[in-house]
């Protein structure tokens, strides 16, 4: 018989690993992170398990941590630096250079938006999940979206203008 955290909380690692790597692009970093939060997750099965948020929870425990490495740290700086998507589908490599041109755009989105962004975008979440997710309303999530989207959509017309 698997446990609570087996069933529940390890299943959500490739998506927690995504976003804390979204926020502080480093791998080893972000392995860490997730390690703390699993841990802390462990500790608290029971309060957990009838927590009615618990992608939320495991969101904001993950926030907490990078906070704490960056004060800890004194790294305040903005993030930055974004490596390219693997594409694990042979496409052409217009279509592969436009992916890599937006995901660059999304780096210079708020925060707000660029999570919104990759969980809807690249995770394929629903508004729905990404509101429970987050912890913010359903119009939260599709105003952020929208405005993240319409950057990005001027950024990439004013690019195709310069040549």
């Amino acid at each position: 018989m698997k446990s609570f955290f087996e069933t529940h909380i390890w299943p959500k690692r490739s998506k927690l690993y995504r976003l804390v790597y979204l926020w502080i692009r480093d791998r080893a970093l972000a392995e860490d992170m997730i390690q703390n939060v699993f841990e802390k997750s462990f500790q608290k099965e029971e309060e957990l398990a009838n927590h009615p948020n618990l992608s939320g929870w495991l969101v904001k425990s993950l926030k907490n941590e990078v906070l704490m490495y960056y004060r800890t740290s004194n790294k305040l700086e903005a993030l930055d630096g974004l490596e390219e998507i693997q594409v694990s589908e042979p496409v052409d490599e217009e279509a592969k250079e436009s992916v890599r041109k937006v995901m660059i755009l999304v780096k210079d989105l708020p925060l707000k938006q660029q999570e919104i962004f990759q969980l809807r975008e690249v995770e394929g979440m629903s508004y729905e999940e990404i509101s429970d997710y987050l912890e913010i309303s359903l119009e939260q999530v599709k105003v952020n979206l929208h405005r993240a989207r319409t950057k990005i959509r001027e950024r990439m017309m004013s690019l195709k203008e310069r040549g």
